[in-house]
């Protein structure tokens, strides 16, 4: 179990426990609330694998709990049986989103759900600069999943944390299985994609569906740059305007690589020689893509029409 959530869009279900299944294990489960000043015995869930898992044995799960008359639950588990009292030394999520917000009402405007730190990733530079162009694009909240990462990023992800620019959400996968470094498994191996890719940009989706009324989902070596406004905001309200039912929206990939270079060197900054990672500043050649081979995207939605989301599209929806 990953994070709990009240489903608002939904009739006769309450909650969705977003989690992570063995694919060929599944077994009846019950959902077991804890509703203010009592348990409740567990009723049947509603057990939905998601479509993504690129071949590896676990996957993004969503288990939907269905209504319970008479109680308003505040915490949620997973049992086998359906009694009550042997599930309450399980650990017990706390149901987030109780509240339906309105737009109105929402902390911010644009966020942006970076998935999975790991390894010894210190490319401080790099993420950097690509934090101060989101602030510059009018993104206000980022949030990063972390397993692990270099000494350097660590400081850097404290300050703009401390900040309030920044969201970390501590991400120990590896302490539960055996995660994949990459997204093949006939190559990379593991039980998980990517650490658990799919799982936190799903999890990101929901957990800020009542707080902001963007979501963009991209990785970190990349950014969703507007070449015709200033802004990422300016550029929405014209999308919104022409397509006023869409609420996701693909964005073509283009690669910049890093082995080509600004010849003009008005990038070398002698302050930034000794920082570690990637001047992205440098990199200003765009490969022209080959349109005959799969092109991918990544995407900005507005969350609450998202109801399971893959990496480079949205798998099921409401809008």
């Amino acid at each position: 179990m990953v994070g709990a959530y009240k489903e608002h869009r939904l009739k006769g279900r309450t909650v969705r426990i977003i989690s992570i299944f063995r694919r060929d294990s599944v077994q009846p489960l019950y959902c077991v609330f804890y509703c203010g000043t009592h348990w409740a015995n567990g009723m049947k869930a509603e057990v939905q694998m998601h479509s993504d898992h690129f071949g590896f044995h676990f996957v993004t799960t969503d288990v939907l709990c269905p209504n319970l008359p008479d109680c308003n639950p505040s915490h949620v588990t997973l049992a086998t049986q359906a009694d009550a009292k042997l599930a309450q030394n399980q650990t017990f999520l706390r149901i987030q989103n109780l509240v339906k917000r309105e737009e109105e009402e929402f902390q911010f405007n644009f966020t942006v759900c970076w998935s999975n730190l790991f390894g010894e990733y210190n490319n401080v530079l790099q993420v950097t600069q690509t934090l101060e162009m989101y602030r510059l694009l009018g993104v206000q909240h980022v949030v990063v999943y972390n397993t692990s990462c270099g000494p350097d990023l660590e400081r850097l992800l404290q300050s703009y944390t401390q900040e309030g620019f920044v969201e970390v959400v501590p991400w120990p996968i590896d302490q539960h299985m055996n995660p994949s470094r990459g997204w093949q498994l006939s190559e990379h191996g593991g039980d998980i994609h990517y650490y658990g890719q799919l799982t936190t940009l799903n999890d990101c989706v929901y957990r800020h569906m009542y707080q902001s009324r963007y979501v963009l989902l991209n990785d970190i070596d990349e950014i969703i740059a507007p070449y015709q406004h200033q802004t990422l905001p300016q550029m929405m309200d014209v999308l919104q305007r022409q397509n006023p039912k869409a609420e996701v929206f693909l964005i073509e990939n283009h690669i910049f690589p890093k082995s080509q270079f600004d010849p003009s060197g008005r990038f070398e900054r002698p302050r930034w020689r000794d920082v570690p990672g990637i001047n992205i500043m440098e990199h200003i050649y765009r490969e022209e893509p080959d349109y005959r081979i799969y092109h991918p995207s990544k995407m900005i939605v507005r969350p609450r029409a998202v109801e399971q989301t893959s990496v480079h599209s949205v798998l099921r929806n409401f809008g």
